[in-house]
């Protein structure tokens, strides 16, 4: 974990009982969620694409990527996401909030598989995992 920047804003987002966050600084939009049109995929959690203002995006399930079995709820909100590779959406139970945290509130999860997860972000007594959307979406094919 990089200690440069003395406060990070993340993105906070639910699946299921479980909150997530991405920094804000990866997260282009968040928008109402539409069932994306179906494409042939062998990966399960690509649900499709989207246009987003003329773009072909995809999206992808996150609970599934993640291996959560979670329902989709009403709340539902696609997260578009800038990664290395393009940009590409999400799709998340719920947008809580945007916090700020220290480098000190950021801590570094041996356990997790480091290219899904750079830390978990403690907040009182929460605990936000902070997904790297470019580890998370990684293999997914982008159109620039």
């Amino acid at each position: 974990m990089s200690t440069e920047e003395p406060t990070r804003q993340l993105v906070i987002f639910s699946l299921g009982t479980e909150e997530y966050a991405l920094p804000i600084t990866r997260v282009q939009e968040i928008i109402r969620y539409t069932e994306p049109r179906s494409v042939a995929s062998q990966t399960r959690w690509i649900r499709g694409v989207i246009n987003l203002r003329g773009n072909i995006v995809p999206v992808c399930d996150l609970a599934e990527r993640l291996g959560l079995g979670l329902e989709r709820p009403e709340s539902a909100k696609i997260v578009i996401v800038e990664t290395a590779a393009g940009t590409a959406g999400v799709i998340v139970d719920d947008v809580d909030e945007v916090l700020t945290v220290t480098a000190e509130q950021l801590e570094d999860v041996p356990t997790a598989d480091a290219a899904y997860v750079d830390a978990i972000a403690k907040v009182g007594e929460r605990l936000a995992i902070l997904l790297n959307p470019d580890g998370l979406l990684a293999g997914v094919q982008i159109a620039a």
